[in-house]
């Protein structure tokens, strides 16, 4: 496949998906969205475009020539926070789990609706922020929020920025969505799919799974050892929230 960009100015979407056809099909829903869309079917390429133009969204193919969608998501993880959604022709779970376990935002699996995918894109795109509470109208300025911190770790939910013991975490903005969210209700415990309702949309459709291994990310950037629940803690039957363990 020839790379390509097409679109306005606007929002950065790079597709990386070596069936040509389905490459034009999704960068022509994602142009139609708005975004300015970038084609390549090759994993190398697709690294080397993603410092180029720092998209805003990655749409990425699982069985890549070069490299294969798991190790570019893995490079992409090191230098860039776009929402990546990993397309896949292989349904069985352990692929999906691998690939979420790098980065990736959400996945399809061929063959899917380019209206779908919007969908999900779309989901994303309109992510509450969790400055406020879901559904708690506020006149608070956002700039007043205050950091918040438990023990070691402390969040800006302003700044999007996470320290541990003082040093910087890199995380993704799901994996920040996710903490955001727990670290606003320290005491409530959420279920799956109030977390799924806050993170990822009201409308987002798929395996409620998803949070748990996004949640196995964050807590391994935050050194958080999932039986103790030093920052993240697992409520059997329920779900999770901050706070230690007992």
């Amino acid at each position: 496949m020839v790379e390509s960009t097409v679109g306005g100015p606007g929002r950065r979407a790079l597709v990386v998906e070596d069936e040509a056809d389905l490459a034009s099909l999704v960068g022509s829903y994602l142009e139609r969205g708005g975004f300015q869309v970038t084609l390549t079917g090759d994993g190398r390429d697709a690294v080397r475009f993603a410092r180029e133009v720092d998209p805003d969204l990655v749409v990425l193919d699982l069985g890549l020539p070069g490299l294969d969608g798991v190790e570019v998501c893995r490079q992409l993880r090191t230098f860039s926070d776009a929402y990546v959604v990993m397309l896949t022709a292989r349904a069985e779970e352990v692929d999906t789990l691998v690939g979420l376990s790098v980065g990736a935002d959400d996945y399809l699996t061929k063959p899917f609706s380019p209206r779908e995918l919007m969908a999900r894109i779309q989901a994303m795109l309109r992510r509450p922020r969790p400055l406020a509470a879901a559904g708690t109208a506020t006149t608070e300025d956002p700039l007043d929020v205050p950091m918040r911190s438990f023990g070691p770790l402390t969040i800006d939910p302003v700044g999007r920025d996470v320290w541990l013991a003082g040093q910087p975490v890199s995380l993704t903005r799901t994996e920040f969505d996710l903490l955001a969210t727990l670290s606003r209700r320290p005491r409530l415990a959420f279920s799956r799919r109030q977390l799924i309702g806050e993170v990822w949309g009201p409308t987002w459709v798929g395996d409620e799974h998803l949070v748990d291994v996004h949640i196995g990310h964050l807590r391994r950037k935050l050194g958080d050892d999932a039986t103790e629940g030093r920052f993240v803690r697992t409520v059997r039957g329920i779900g999770y929230r901050m706070g230690p363990g007992e």
